[in-house]
Formats: structure tokens, sequence, C-alpha cells
């Protein structure tokens, strides 16, 4: 949510909107919600030599050919330059799942003032990200005939989306999941923006329902309004369509099931993810994750580990690589939704919030996914998630056979955004071509 809980870039902070103009304010805010620090970037420092370590429960690592020609040396090559671009002290943690088996490396440590590395496979909130959960649920009760994605909002939730020129008659629920709805970005509030911002201790255990949310969403005119049926559509990031659709999928399931019961029991269960759950208002991770600071305005150290901000259908995902990866090749091979959705979940609209890929051409955002040219042919589907002080890029080639997720935590400033998705993007690029 967060492109996070402040942050996934404008997209999160709490999900503020991903739109380049607007994305630069919405990330200070969202990374400042270290309490209202206003910190400068680091520069780059050098990897930790230690953690260059390969997989020891791996044994040495597999040649290059059985990766298709992209090895544990690449991999962490690619993953050192992905740290210096954080500036150099961030902790990063990179997975890639081949036909042949898993290659991962790692650098940093497992958190400030910590000389353990950082975990293999560290638990972390995935934060937007979720939003390929939830659009994974919408679409699978799309198939069962239980809602459509011409549905409009005020079909389901009458009176929800009103007042401020917001007309919910005018959106659709592939709006919703398209970010082409045109509807405010709740975390963009300047209330919303003051408790992130200056007083983020006084609310770490956040618990407002995502109906309260929605409503400060209203209390603000629209970016825009959508035209009819049919008409093109303007793109623009909002973590409230999010909220919006998963309160959709609610009722159209029918039996009372919440959100997060919904992607447990669709999606979680399923496919086995032993490590992805979704803790509510639990501000605590249960298994091995790093811990996530920043330094304050005096210079005190403040831990963003702990807190209940992310616990809604744009951010309420905890995960790990090997789960995300796991979750993505089910989605791209077939195992979460029909042919027909799927097509749909791949039909893009143009977006304006994130670099252009290392093939020079710049993808689409579908329904709750994005979907990026490869430099050898071919796309690869991502959703990134940026919260609070933490940032996940998981990615799948289109044929499902190769998966990349790369983790990247704070320990004194929050990241150039910018920088680290240039040097994620390449990454990735590496790691599906091979």
């Amino acid at each position: 949510m967060f492109r996070t809980a402040f942050g996934e870039n404008g997209e999160y902070v709490m999900g503020i909107t991903r739109s380049r103009a607007r994305r630069n304010t919405v990330v200070a805010a969202a990374v400042v919600t270290a309490a209202a620090l206003a910190v400068l970037l680091p520069a780059g420092a050098q990897a930790a030599g230690h953690d260059q370590r390969q997989d020891q429960g791996r044994g040495p690592a597999r040649s290059t050919a059985a990766h298709g020609g992209y090895s544990t040396a690449d991999l962490r090559r690619d993953l050192a330059a992905v740290r210096a671009a954080g500036g150099g002290d961030v902790n990063v943690a990179a997975r890639l799942d081949t036909p042949q088996g898993p290659l991962r490396a790692r650098y940093g440590t497992a958190g400030r003032g910590s000389t353990a590395p950082v975990p293999w496979d560290p638990e972390f909130r995935v934060a937007s990200t979720t939003k390929t959960f939830t659009a994974v649920v919408v679409l699978q009760l799309v198939a069962e005939g239980r809602l459509s994605l011409d549905d409009t909002v005020e079909h389901w939730l009458p009176g929800v989306v009103d007042g401020n020129g917001n007309d919910g008659s005018r959106i659709t629920v592939r709006d919703l999941l398209r970010q082409t709805s045109g509807v405010f970005e709740y975390l963009a509030d300047p209330v919303l923006q003051d408790q992130l911002l200056n007083h983020f201790d006084e609310n770490r255990y956040n618990a407002t329902p995502p109906a309260q949310l929605v409503a400060v969403a209203m209390k603000h005119r629209p970016v825009f309004t959508p035209g009819p049926a049919g008409t093109p559509r303007q793109w623009s990031y909002s973590n409230t369509n999010y909220l919006l659709a998963a309160m959709i999928a609610e009722k159209a399931n029918g039996d009372g099931a919440s959100w997060s019961e919904l992607v447990e029991h669709r999606i979680i269960a399923p496919l086995g993810l032993r490590h992805t759950y979704i803790p509510g208002l639990n501000p605590f991770l249960t298994g091995p994750h790093e811990r996530i600071t920043m330094d304050g305005p005096d210079g005190v150290p403040v831990d963003l580990t702990e807190h209940s901000f992310m616990h809604t259908a744009d951010s309420g995902v905890v995960s790990t690589p090997a789960d995300l990866n796991t979750f993505f090749r089910a989605l791209a091979t077939g195992k979460l939704l029909p042919a027909g959705q799927w097509r749909q979940m791949t039909e893009t609209v143009p977006y304006d919030d994130l670099p252009v890929p290392p093939s020079g051409r710049q993808g689409g955002y579908g329904l709750g996914l994005r979907v990026i040219p490869l430099t050898c042919g071919g796309v690869y589907y991502l959703h990134e998630g940026d919260g609070i002080g933490v940032y996940s890029r998981p990615a799948v080639g289109s044929d499902g056979r190769r998966a990349v997720t790369v983790s990247v935590t704070t320990t004194t400033a929050l990241i150039d955004q910018d920088k680290v998705n240039r040097a994620v993007e390449a990454l990735t690029d590496h790691a599906l071509c091979g």
C-alpha cells in the first residue's frame, strides 16, 4: 500500500498516488513516516563482503549453463548494484527461481546494530504488491459469475463514492483494479500526512477501517472523472481504488468473509505459502526478518519495524522472496485464474511512474499487475511494493518458468526510488532473460 504505508513513490506511504508529478511529494511523506524525518539520502557505500557467501543450504553455486546463462555470481553483482543505488547502507536480498532450482544473494545485516547477515528468505510487508493478491480474488469472483468488471462502484457500494464531484456510477470495478478511476489518493490527505510525517509514533498502531479511509478520500475532488463506458481512460495511481475493490469483493462473495480471509482461502492456502500471511492490526512479524530503521530529525534512530498502518487490501500482506516467486509463477502458469480472466488482467493502459526499462520501451498497467518488455523479447509481470522503509520487487517471466524477487530495507534513510528502480529493472531483465 504504501507504496507504502506511506509510501509503493507516491504509491504509498500509504499508498500514495504514483503519478510521477505527485510521487515526489507523496514519497516524501511516506518516507518520512519515520516520525517526521527530513533526512538526505546517504552516499553510496561498499556492500558488506561477508554477505557474499553463497547459500550454504544449497552447496556450491550451480553452473551458469544450468540457469540459462545467469549465475549466482551474476545475481550477486546485480544485487550489489541495487544496494549501491539504495545508498549502500540498505539491506538487500534476492531470490531467482528457475526450473533448475533457486539462486540467492544478500548484502547487509539483519538490521542496524546487528552482526547477523540478512536472512536468506526474510519476511517483510510487501506493501502494494498486495494489490496483485486483491486483484486475483476479484477476478476469481468474476470467473465465478459473482460480479462483472463492468459493474459500477455505485451498484455494489451505494452512496460510498459520492460528493465533491465523486460519482460511483461512472467508475467500474475494472477502473478500480486498473487505476483509471480518478479517485483521490487517501494517503495524500493533509491530516493523514501529518499523522504519518509528524506523529508516527503516536499513530504507530493505526486501526482505521477501510471504509473510513475511503470517506477521507471522498472529502476531496477526484483527479478526473472517467468518461462513458468504452472511452479511453486516464491513469492515476490511488490506493483508495483497492480499498473499494476489496469492499466489493466482500459483498460479492456473499458469505461474510473478510478480504483477508478471501486471500487466505483462495490464494495462500491452495498454494501452500507457509510464510505468507495477513497480520491485520497485529504489528508484529512472526518469522525471520530485518529491523527497519531511519534516522530521526535529531539523529536518533527510529525503529519502523512494528506498526499496523499497512493493514488493508492495498498493502496488508506479509511474505518472503520464495513465497512471492511461487505466487507469481502460479499466476503466470494459470493456476489461479482461468484464461479469460488472465487475459483481462494483462490488458494494460500506459503508466508514467516508473523508469523506462532496459528494453527501451515502457510497459503498461493491467489489473493489479504491470506488464514490462524484456530485452530478450517477450514481457514480464510485476507489482512493486513501497512501504515504510521496505521495498519489494517481485517479477515473473510470461511463461512462469523464471521468477525473481528483490527486497530492500532501510537502516538510516529513505531510498532514492528512481535509482533503485533502475537497478532492479536491470537485475530483473538479466535474471529473467538469463
